[in-house]
């Protein structure tokens, strides 16, 4: 009896919500990326203005180790963008220069800004919106960092909210 008390039970729920609607879900808020400091053009980059960069991919390993791709923007483009000091102005007291990434629950990471300058590496470091072809998914994207052939990846952060560069004190 009350197994089928449960059934009819289950049935009456199902058609109240399907009658009545389900919520919509909650839409992906529209997401800028800030870009200040000391830099010479501030930015605050819509989706849009991301999707219009020149795109690259790389290959990482995640926690569990398994191989990704991942596609985005390198994360000197967007310095670039930005009026950063790079390249062989990249001397002196600008050697001094790092870059503060922070995500939407303040989690932050610092790069020294030559670890971004292709002047002084080879690794990409990327601002990714894809990951195996697909965008990155709700609680880690719409943007995040990759930095491949780092041995634990705590630089990896998600929901990029902001970037800062900063002279070291």
């Amino acid at each position: 009896m009350n197994r089928s008390f449960a059934l009819i039970r289950m049935t009456c729920l199902t058609a109240v919500v399907l009658f009545f609607g389900l919520p919509a879900p909650p839409l992906r808020a529209q997401s800028v990326l800030t870009v200040t400091g000391e830099v010479s053009r501030p930015l605050a980059l819509q989706a849009a203005d991301l999707k219009a960069m020149p795109h690259t991919e790389v290959t990482a390993k995640e926690h569990d180790g398994r191989e990704r791709r991942y596609s985005g923007v390198p994360l000197v483009e967007i310095l670039r963008r930005a009026g950063t000091t790079l390249g062989s102005e990249l001397r002196g007291a600008n050697l001094t220069k790092y870059v503060i990434v922070k995500a939407a629950d303040n989690y932050e990471v610092l790069f020294a800004l030559p670890e971004l300058d292709p002047g002084f590496t080879s690794r990409t470091v990327l601002l990714a919106d894809a990951v195996d072809g697909a965008p990155l998914p709700e609680g880690v994207g719409p943007y995040r960092v990759i930095v491949p052939d780092e041995k634990k990846p705590a630089r990896w952060i998600r929901e990029v909210k902001t970037i800062e560069v900063r002279f070291a004190p």
